[in-house]
């Protein structure tokens, strides 16, 4: 079974940090639906309290018929744990054109920070 690979690269800044944000690479046995909501995750501040610059979390997102994200799970992620509440929540306000089928789809977001 291939997988069809897109990338994005998101760049923003919150709080006044100048943060990079997240590259989103969507894997997928069918062609990834098409995004009409995307909002980007924050940098954590407990990340940025304890030094952390880069990291990564790789999602495995549920979207329903209408496009609404029903549910994200975290396959993995590094360092493990940091970045896993704010993928969540960005991820879920994502909203994908309606196919009226749901797709399950993989995303991974790399952070890094721009110091």
């Amino acid at each position: 079974m291939s997988k069809t690979n897109s990338s994005l690269l998101s760049r923003w800044s919150r709080m006044g940090l100048g943060l990079l944000g997240a590259l989103l690479i969507a894997t997928s046995a069918h062609a990834s639906p098409k995004v009409l909501k995307k909002v980007p995750p924050e940098f954590p501040v407990s990340a940025v309290k304890k030094g952390i610059k880069t990291g990564s979390v790789k999602a495995q997102i549920n979207i329903g018929g209408d496009g609404k994200v029903t549910e994200v799970n975290i396959v993995e992620s590094t360092p493990a744990k940091v970045f896993d509440k704010a993928v969540i929540e960005a991820l879920m306000e994502w909203r994908f054109e309606g196919t009226g089928a749901k797709q399950t789809h993989e995303l991974k977001l790399v952070f890094n920070s721009e110091d």
